[in-house]
């Protein structure tokens, strides 16, 4: 791995916490992710199962946590399992894990070949008073699952196997609990969003006239990995002119032309966390009158919203109330009007026209992280606030987003070295 060594206590403090949430004589079972194909012969890069992660910090394909607090032989009461390694494996593929580096890694005892995983698992399903299964699926709200994942295909088979037990979800309980932000995480995000800086001050001094959206992206993947990040957080978004408006704009091809904006949605993950930045710069290094207008009325609702994202509030009433200090600076930058808010409809208010998007979400080992959107905000969670305006008729948008740990009293932002002034952003381009 490219990363620091995070630490055991971090994954032996998630599967306490698990455990305490379980009921009685209950076992969980959490299962690696796929290996996706491409075509012929090829495979996508792997990308860890994120609640496996946080439970045992393993990143190995394949790999099974069994779990069973209450398990009268204390010896299996955690058992991770992994691909035993060989010689010819490790000609093609590199390293396997040890038992000893997973035990070091993870902070599990029981480390087991996957080869034995169902004679042991059998053992435990019926000679440990086992009747509450907790079973692992994709229930995040904006999730498309089209196919089936290793996770799907073990509740196939256990429920066949094992069809008088209990099955119950685990998801609900997982969200719950990655949701509250231990330290070390915070920690984490806190260093991909100081790899993420990093990236955005050489872009900063790169950007010129002629300059491509694809040259871009490159300033930024270099800096990434230098810095011992895997790369983007999620597919970059670099989107000059008026590809602003678009919110998933990820063809990267277009050349930057003097006095456009480039609307900059990239950021790098470290250790599998993630962060979220957006920024919108000028090609020339100087924003016009009219884009300086509009960027500081984005920064306005930025800076409040930082403030009115508390532990008393619910996301959705949040998100409500940003859409009247949207419908305020839009009244300012005389985009609507009174008669326009006047003859609005419920499901097609003014603002709709010009701000199309949620402003926060969860951050965390996934980008769009795990939670109830429906109950109030959390001490402790991390959040990204990201509000914008998109002008279509004027072929330019501005959107600017952070990343914020949520305080009892205040809340911490993670990515406050980031430059986001106006006057700051021009000051470091014409240097």
């Amino acid at each position: 791995m490219r990363y620091e060594n995070i630490g055991k206590e971090l994954f032996i403090t998630n599967r306490k916490r698990l455990g305490k949430e379980l009921k009685s004589g209950a076992l969980a079972l959490f299962n690696a992710n796929d290996i996706m194909p491409t075509n012929a012969d090829g495979t996508m890069g792997f990308r860890q199962n994120s609640d496996l992660f946080y439970l045992t910090g393993i990143e190995q394909e394949e790999s099974i946590l069994v779990v069973c607090h209450d398990f009268p032989d204390k010896k299996y009461r955690e058992v991770l399992f992994i691909k035993q390694p060989n010689e010819l494996m490790e000609k093609w593929e590199g390293h396997k894990l040890t038992k000893e580096e997973a035990r070091e890694i993870s902070g599990i005892s029981t480390i087991a070949w996957l080869s034995d995983f169902y004679t042991l698992f059998h053992h435990m399903m019926v000679m440990g008073g086992i009747d509450n299964v907790y079973l692992n699926t994709n229930e995040h709200y904006r999730a498309g699952v089209l196919v089936q994942s290793r996770d799907a295909r073990f509740i196939d088979w256990c429920q066949k196997t094992y069809p008088l037990h209990r099955y119950r979800r685990v998801a609900p309980v997982m969200a719950s609990l990655r949701r509250l932000k231990q330290k070390r995480e915070i920690e984490l995000i806190q260093m991909a969003c100081d790899i993420t800086e990093k990236g955005f001050r050489r872009v900063l001094k790169f950007l010129k006239p002629g300059v491509t959206e694809n040259e871009i992206e490159a300033e930024f993947i270099h800096e990434f990995v230098r810095l011992r990040s895997k790369g983007f957080a999620y597919g970059p978004i670099i989107a000059s002119g008026a590809n602003n408006v678009i919110l998933h704009y990820v063809e990267n091809n277009k050349k930057c032309k003097a006095g456009d904006l480039v609307l900059l949605d990239v950021a790098a993950e470290y250790a599998n966390y993630n962060s979220d930045l957006t920024r919108t710069i000028p090609v020339s290094g100087r924003y016009t009158k009219r884009q300086k207008a509009v960027y500081n009325s984005v920064l306005t609702i930025h800076k409040e919203a930082f403030k009115m994202l508390t532990p008393s509030v619910v996301y959705f009433e949040f998100q409500k109330e940003i859409e009247k200090l949207m419908e305020r600076e839009l009244l300012k930058l005389k985009l609507i009007d009174k008669t326009d808010i006047k003859n609005q409809k419920p499901e097609s208010p003014a603002f709709k026209k010009y701000f199309y998007h949620g402003t926060s979400h969860m951050l965390g080992l996934d980008v769009h992280d795990v939670g109830d959107m429906h109950d109030k905000v959390q001490v402790g969670s991390v959040w990204t606030i990201e509000p914008g305006i998109y002008i279509k008729e004027e072929k330019f948008g501005v959107r600017l987003e952070n990343n914020i740990v949520i305080g009892k009293k205040k809340n911490i932002d993670l990515m406050r070295n980031i430059p986001i002034e106006v006057d700051e952003i021009e000051e470091i381009m014409n240097r």
